[in-house]
């Protein structure tokens, strides 16, 4: 078995609102359930073939000049949505999704 670039592993960034509530739920103060998370979540697109251990692996190397540790990852698939386009009838394409808890401490971003 071929070993995958984790370039072809890790497709892009997810960037949503969602996504963005998640990446600063370490430094939310308003309820105290929020302040337990001591640990940053990121939103990823991946390949719909990458298992959790792949994206963990794929993660770190990724960023291995900040020396983030994994804590753990979460998978989901999106479907595919209709949609319509000049009056004619299509579908987005579907993709997967990992949320990625990083160790207490870590981060991605420069800027906070």
């Amino acid at each position: 078995m071929q070993k995958k670039s984790p370039y072809q592993v890790i497709l892009s960034r997810h960037v949503t609102e969602k996504a963005r509530v998640l990446g600063q739920l370490q430094h939310a103060t308003s309820n105290r359930c929020v302040k337990a998370c001591d640990a940053p979540k990121y939103v990823f697109v991946v390949d719909k073939r990458a298992n959790k251990k792949e994206i963990a692996a794929a993660i770190e190397e990724i960023y291995a000049e900040k020396k983030v540790k994994v804590a753990s990852v979460n998978t989901m698939h999106a479907k595919p949505k209709a949609r319509r386009v000049r009056g004619r009838a299509g579908t987005r394409p579907g993709f997967k999704k990992a949320i990625v808890t990083l160790a207490a401490g870590d981060n991605i971003e420069d800027k906070v």
